[in-house]
């Protein structure tokens, strides 16, 4: 659970708005307060990314940071389900911004149209409670996972290919580099417009990781933390690897466990 003092209250709309979690247990008034201050950066507007931004959104995040600077494609719409045929070649942030202000109001959407890189990511990352990496850049995951480290900001990571997803949630060590030394190359190494992606496979991924982030900031549950989730759409079968510290990882340096 994240610990940070809460200022903004919940209003008499957003009592009913978020009736359904306030009701939850695990959540109640004091976990969707805590929400409403809550601060996420997101990565990516892409297939992880805006099924993560519509569930943030909706659930109550206080402040999302959305860092991305492509522009809407017609074979996006496949899959990335927040954009529409009119937005076709205008800016994705942009876009998702307008369509999650539709949706929640009272959400503070920043964004951010230019690539991430190491020059940036102190500032994007910067003040945060929860980053969530929805890119398909090992160079960007890498540096993101470096600055979340340094800074102690827990990690929320998703990965999709074909049939296939990943999540696992970092919040020091092991961390992303312990699990991914290396950067994929030959077919592990190619794209989802090369090799093709389902187009709900995004959907139930990045769900998974809003779930996550979720719980991170309210302290529900149990985060996969130290574990890898795969998911293997084409069987309707799932599976959990453990992970552990990788000997000589340059941003952990601890050793294997």
């Amino acid at each position: 659970m994240i610990e940070k003092a809460t200022t903004k209250k919940i209003s008499p709309d957003e009592l009913q708005r978020y009736a359904r979690h306030i009701v939850l247990r695990d959540i109640g008034g004091s976990g969707q307060t805590k929400l409403k201050n809550a601060r996420v950066l997101v990565i990516g507007a892409g297939g992880l990314g805006t099924p993560v931004l519509q569930y943030l959104n909706a659930a109550g995040v206080g402040a999302i940071k959305l860092v991305d600077f492509d522009k809407v494609n017609i074979s996006n719409l496949q899959r990335q389900v927040i954009f529409d045929e009119t937005q076709v070649g205008l800016s994705k942030v942009e876009s998702a911004r307008e369509n999650l202000l539709k949706q929640n109001p009272y959400t503070d959407i920043s964004i951010h149209d230019y690539p991430l890189d190491e020059a940036n990511v102190d500032s994007l990352v910067g003040n945060c409670d929860v980053v969530v990496d929805g890119t398909d850049s090992f160079a960007s995951r890498k540096v993101v996972n470096r600055c979340c480290m340094k800074n102690g900001i827990p990690l929320v990571f998703g990965a999709i290919s074909q049939w296939e997803g990943q999540v696992s949630v970092f919040t020091g060590k092991p961390c992303y580099e312990c699990i991914f030394p290396e950067e994929p190359t030959g077919e592990m190494a190619r794209t989802c417009s090369e090799l093709g992606v389902l187009g709900s496979l995004p959907g139930i991924i990045g769900t998974i990781m809003a779930s996550e982030t979720i719980k991170l900031i309210t302290g529900a549950g149990k985060i996969l933390e130290r574990r890898l989730l795969i998911w293997d759409a084409l069987y309707g079968e799932s599976r959990t690897i453990r992970t552990a510290y990788r000997k000589g990882c340059p941003t952990c340096g601890v050793e294997t466990v």
